[in-house]
């Protein structure tokens, strides 16, 4: 199966950006008052990049060596997802006040490139290594 293991890794990282860019043009949409952001063709989409991106990320888990987890940079990262989603959640349509979206929406995108960070550099502290 390591054979797979650039294109599966290739998958994943254009999933990642698609299910970025997805939740940023959502998002900003949403503040601007967009309630069509919101409709089922938008969510389908998002759920189907989200299900391509975590297939990928077990693929890719299933094929590595245990070494890849002893630094910590995958729970840091996978810890960082929670937030990630949660904040997105009411960022979208859990916040109550335009400004509530607002906070959640800035700090979802600032955990993504964190996370993004965590990612490129195998390292728990990102960019801040």
């Amino acid at each position: 199966m390591i054979e797979f293991y650039v294109p599966i890794k290739s998958v994943h990282i254009a999933a990642v950006l698609a299910s970025g860019g997805l939740f940023a043009l959502r998002g900003l949409l949403v503040l601007g008052g967009r309630t069509w952001a919101m409709s089922a063709p938008w969510r389908y989409l998002s759920y189907s990049i989200d299900t391509v991106l975590l297939t990928a990320a077990l693929m890719l888990a299933t094929m590595l060596p245990g070494a890849v987890f002893a630094n910590g940079w995958l729970a840091v990262k996978l810890s960082l997802l929670v937030v990630y989603v949660l904040l997105g959640s009411f960022a979208l349509k859990r916040g109550r006040s335009r400004r509530t979206r607002m906070v959640c929406f800035i700090a979802a995108i600032t955990v993504y490139a964190f996370m993004y960070s965590v990612a490129r550099t195998h390292q728990p502290l990102g960019w801040f290594y």
